[in-house]
């Protein structure tokens, strides 16, 4: 299973990343979880635009869903071979009707059902996806928010999507082989715990889940990366790191 991070920026797109988009392959299957801001044009650096077999959307604040609009297009309007055929994309309830609405202000003829099949995402739900296993589970957030659970040949990969400290996370990532966690807020600054992780807690989550390495996400521009980090190793023995664009991990 290979892991390719897209984009990683929090909140919007920095200066060197777009925001949250990462790409999991394994056998020639390929699965997109996130497509943020900027994602779209990032992504065809590491795959076709039509090579994509499934994609998951964590929730839907725009700075992990908003290319889909720009997806839409390429796939509506690709003028080699005709329309796309449709891709499955699991999001949250309504996605669909949030995605079509920041694209038109009604649907149309041109909906996007058209090329994406949407399927609504469960806490604790199982998806067949090739040759993965994905396990889903509800995280704090002002809004429904997901995080992954990806299994392949006894190797897991978990992402947290945007969360607050919360147990199901911590499951979710048990024995990990690779956690890439959020860690938008400072330690000692903001204080916001049913919204995001800082770096301490990101370490101590993978610290209790007994992950055997940490990838710290999702920071926004405004916030001291290498602060997030020295907080997060401060508190989580195994490897960690900042997740960068075109970074790829083995897993």
């Amino acid at each position: 299973m290979k892991l390719t991070v897209v984009g990683c920026s929090g909140s919007f797109p920095s200066a060197d990343s777009a925001c949250s988009s990462y790409l999991i392959e394994a056998e020639g299957y390929r699965l997109l979880l996130d497509m943020g801001n900027g994602a779209l044009g990032e992504l065809q650096k590491y795959c076709g635009l039509y090579d994509i077999d499934a994609i998951a959307i964590s929730h839907l604040h725009p700075d992990h869903c908003i290319d889909m609009c720009g997806y839409f297009v390429a796939r509506y309007y690709r003028h080699e071979g005709g329309r796309c055929d449709q891709v499955p994309v699991y999001g949250p309830e309504g996605t669909e009707r949030r995605l079509t609405t920041a694209y038109a202000d009604t649907p149309s003829e041109k909906s996007m059902s058209e090329v994406f099949d949407f399927r609504t995402l469960s806490d604790g739900g199982v998806l067949e996806l090739g040759p993965l296993r994905v396990t889903t589970r509800r995280v704090t957030h002002p809004v429904e928010t997901f995080g992954f659970r990806v299994e392949h040949e006894g190797r897991a990969f978990c992402y947290s999507g945007d969360s607050g400290r919360c147990d199901s996370l911590a499951s979710l990532a048990r024995n990990a082989d690779l956690f890439l966690c959020e860690a938008s807020f400072t330690h000692g600054k903001e204080d916001l715990p049913e919204v995001h992780l800082n770096g301490r807690q990101a370490g101590e989550c993978a610290r209790a889940a007994e992950a055997e390495r940490l990838v710290l996400t999702h920071i926004p521009p405004w916030t001291d990366a290498q602060v997030n980090l020295c907080d997060a190793k401060a508190v989580f023995g195994g490897a960690v790191e900042l997740a960068r664009p075109g970074a790829v991990y083995d897993i």
